[in-house]
């Protein structure tokens, strides 16, 4: 690390530790120390500082970042406390190296999520302004009206949230099923939308985020292709990072 000052979440984004969202929970819950002590929220690090998290160690920098593309199943969830959530995805994937989820996929949807140990990428996708595509198929508890898809398609105000749903486009694929793009990620956004028009969702995969396409099977995941994070750096060019992996893809099962 170099000597200027830098602040503790953005620290353990850049090493690879987690990102800075999750930095700010550890932090606040007391459980990431400078130096043996805890130190408050917006503190900074200095070089020759020593970072601990649950009195481990965090090492400097890494250059060889992991970028995975995984197929999750239904019932597992996109945390990384292994201590709280049995069904957990890193304890799921079991990966060699401290990875985590680039957003999330809530418990009962499936489908593709992003993981890494890069916290600045996750910081840059996960950015609402950038305006990211993710493609979802779903099916709902009754049959698909004109109405439905136009008013999906509009954008709906979600009472909980207090906000407007951005406008995205969605398309009819039979009778109980539609494909929705969406490039916002509000909690639960695609069932809270099918419940303000009365409709039930019964099944929700996500098949695309931004260039990364669902190609594996459930349970299974892979390292992106040389070519796929290339063009996913491109879509996120606004932003200084440009690692490349140097391996070729391999897939996993669990």
């Amino acid at each position: 690390m170099s000597n200027h000052l830098i602040r503790l979440n953005k620290y353990l984004s850049e090493v690879g530790y987690c990102s800075r969202r999750e930095a700010d929970r550890l932090i606040d819950a007391g459980r990431v120390t400078i130096n043996d002590v805890i130190p408050e929220m917006g503190t900074k690090v200095a070089s020759g500082d020593v970072v601990k998290v649950d009195g481990e160690i965090i090492g400097g920098r890494k250059k060889d970042f992991v970028y995975l593309a995984f197929n999750k199943p239904v019932g597992i969830v996109c945390t990384t406390d292994t201590r709280v959530e049995k069904d957990n995805i890193i304890d799921f994937i079991n990966y060699p190296k401290r990875i985590f989820p680039i957003g999330r996929l809530d418990k009962p949807s499936e489908g593709l999520i992003l993981l890494t140990d890069d916290g600045d990428i996750v910081n840059k996708i996960l950015r609402a302004s950038n305006n990211h595509e993710k493609e979802y198929v779903v099916t709902v508890d009754k049959p698909i009206s004109q109405t439905f898809i136009e008013r999906m398609a509009g954008g709906i105000y979600i009472e909980e949230l207090k906000q407007r749903t951005k406008k995205c486009e969605v398309k009819k694929i039979d009778k109980y099923t539609f494909s929705i793009i969406l490039t916002q990620g509000l909690n639960r956004q695609i069932r809270r939308m099918c419940e303000y028009l009365n409709y039930e969702v019964q099944t929700l995969k996500r098949i695309r985020i931004m260039n990364i396409k669902l190609d594996i099977p459930v349970g299974q995941y892979r390292e992106l292709t040389n070519e796929e994070f290339i063009t996913l750096s491109e879509l996120i060019s606004d932003s200084k990072k440009t690692f490349q992996p140097n391996r070729q893809p391999r897939n996993r099962k669990n």
